[in-house]
């Protein structure tokens, strides 16, 4: 066990853990250079006590139920990027390879937090899945068979994968709620897959006329737009052309010129685990 890296992935999601530790930041630093047989046996019972004051009664089976239903997530971005960076000359190099390589490194990041916490808290992280990155469900034959061996198609469904997780985490945010600490550490997690989101649309920009890129892809989502031409990701943009809000009627609001595109960019919109675990599911050989 590497305790010190255990306490780095803590601080990288959540900044002020220390904060809600208050007068236990000594201790849990203390626990971090702890050497012996001894200390390091006592080590998990310690930092998941440590954990679950910090996070309030983060034990529910509600509250795991969601991490683990994030880390199945964060698994399939994780072993998504991490493929992709092994995949010879896929990404080109440059600026390219270098953001995939921090957003691989964020999602490597997430899995860790996510399974750390949950242990921590009592639970019990659930299994990786054996992915299949060509949506054919264990076929290797879906309709993104070339994902690995085209850029334009790896663009599109990085694209996918992180523009469902924003709309995945903001879902569950209603389910977190009993617990501040874990809420707050769900929806930091939720703004890094929205920066991402963001900067794939930004590179896929730049690829028009391939074929794989219909429309301009802004960095956010227009009406239900994927600018992807295929039907198979569909499911992850049904729902975006909301121009409703608590309520409220956006488009034209107090005699503004405001569009339904405009109204739609504004906001992302929740998913529901249902509807995660649909568009997810060819993904999934096992």
């Amino acid at each position: 066990m590497n305790l010190h890296n255990i306490i780095t992935e803590i601080e990288k999601i959540d900044p002020e853990v220390y904060d809600r530790l208050d007068g236990r930041r000594n201790a849990i630093k203390a626990l971090s250079h702890a050497g012996g047989k001894l200390a390091l046996a006592a080590v998990p019972l310690a930092l998941g006590s440590l954990l679950s004051k910090a996070y309030g009664q983060a034990s529910s089976n509600q509250i795991l139920d969601v991490l683990n239903f994030a880390l199945t997530l964060e698994y399939l971005e994780a072993e998504f990027y991490n493929t992709g960076l092994a995949a010879g000359a896929l990404i080109p190099m440059g600026d390219d390879r270098n953001s995939f390589q921090v957003i691989a490194d964020h999602e490597n990041d997430h899995v860790e937090f996510l399974r750390t916490t949950i242990t921590a808290l009592g639970g019990m992280p659930v299994t990786k899945p054996t992915f299949d990155f060509s949506a054919g469900k264990g076929s290797g034959a879906g309709p993104f068979a070339a994902v690995f061996t085209n850029y334009s198609l790896f663009l599109a469904v990085s694209q996918t994968f992180e523009d469902t997780g924003v709309r995945a985490y903001k879902g569950q945010a209603g389910n977190l709620i009993s617990s501040n600490g874990v809420l707050r550490a769900a929806l930091q997690i939720h703004s890094v897959e929205a920066r991402h989101a963001a900067h794939v649309r930004e590179l896929r920009s730049r690829r028009m006329g391939d074929g794989l890129v219909a429309g301009i892809p802004q960095p956010w989502i227009t009406l239900n737009q994927s600018n992807i031409p295929s039907d198979a990701v569909q499911a992850s943009y049904n729902g975006e052309e909301n121009t409703m809000q608590a309520g409220v009627q956006i488009t034209g609001i107090n005699g503004f010129a405001i569009t339904a595109e405009d109204a739609s960019e504004a906001f992302d919109e929740p998913l529901s685990k249902e509807q995660v675990l649909m568009i997810v599911d060819p993904f999934i050989a096992s």
